[in-house]
């Protein structure tokens, strides 16, 4: 009982980490399980419970990321995380700024080892000799690559957050003018920088692109309404998504996520489109 009490203390930081070496759920839950099976077997004079269990689940996400590295590579179109889905509320369990979308592909362009040191220094406070031990490498080392990840990530934190009531407003207002088939209504809710990343992975109809500005955008949105008609949409919930105001739909053909990152002026910076059913097994709109 004693070890599946210290474990489950842990089970959320360790999710949590895992979340954001793999920008997918269910890894992070598949690795965290694989992590409870090693401490079943630890020994029981493990002096540490937390910081084993911290390395364990660390060094299960590097092998993770470098068995990955091929297939990630030969992703078709533009590749984003497995979206993170929690109810709309005032005080969400996870932070935006640590897992918004714009985030986590930040943490894609760094080496494993540079994202590991990042988020156990950066996301969980960790000092630098712990973070070597768990990785295996030297202080001094420790402290270069946590450098140099910083370097790289300094811009990609959220600059705007929103309460719940901009949160939902920021919603209803996408789903409104998504489904008007007005261009104009469409454009003036985004940014004239934004963007819009959509993943289908090769498995659903998805832009191969990023689209910029609200024009491009806007255009799409009316170039599949004209060849397909209006979305035969099931269920609609409003939730934060990777601390974004976001859209949860459930389609004919499955369901899909809108991730609206909130910009100046009460628009909209980038929409973060989440299509590959892959990504979707743990997703509902109900």
């Amino acid at each position: 009982m004693m070890r599946t009490a210290e474990f489950e203390a842990e089970r959320g930081r360790l999710q949590r980490l895992a979340y954001r070496m793999l920008g997918s759920v269910s890894d992070a839950q598949d690795v965290v399980q694989d992590a409870w099976l090693r401490w079943t077997r630890a020994g029981a004079d493990v002096a540490d419970p937390a910081a084993w269990l911290v390395k364990a689940t660390t060094r299960l996400c590097l092998d993770r990321l470098r068995a990955a590295k091929a297939e990630r590579a030969a992703y078709r179109g533009p590749w984003l995380p497995e979206p993170l889905i929690e109810p709309l509320v005032e005080d969400p369990v996870e932070r935006a700024e640590d897992v918004s979308v714009a985030f986590l592909l930040a943490l894609e362009r760094l080496s494993p080892l540079e994202r590991a040191v990042f988020l156990l220094r950066e996301a969980f406070e960790e000092d630098y000799a712990a973070i070597g031990r768990a990785l295996g490498r030297s202080e001094a080392a420790v402290r270069q690559l946590a450098a140099r990840a910083k370097a790289h990530v300094r811009e990609a934190r959220p600059r705007y957050s929103v309460d719940r009531a901009e949160a939902e407003r920021l919603a209803h207002a996408f789903l409104a003018a998504a489904a008007s088939g007005d261009a104009s209504a469409f454009s003036a809710l985004l940014a004239q920088d934004a963007i819009m990343v959509s993943d289908g992975g090769g498995k659903r109809m998805a832009a191969l692109r990023v689209l910029v500005g609200p024009a491009d955008i806007a255009g799409l949105f009316l170039a599949v309404a004209e060849r397909h008609g209006p979305m035969a949409v099931s269920s609609v919930r409003l939730a934060r998504i990777n601390g974004y105001p976001g859209v949860v739909l459930e389609m004919a053909d499955g369901p899909q996520t809108f991730a609206l990152e909130p910009g100046p002026d009460g628009r909209i910076a980038a929409i973060y489109v989440v299509r590959n059913p892959e990504k979707l097994g743990h997703v509902s709109a109900s």
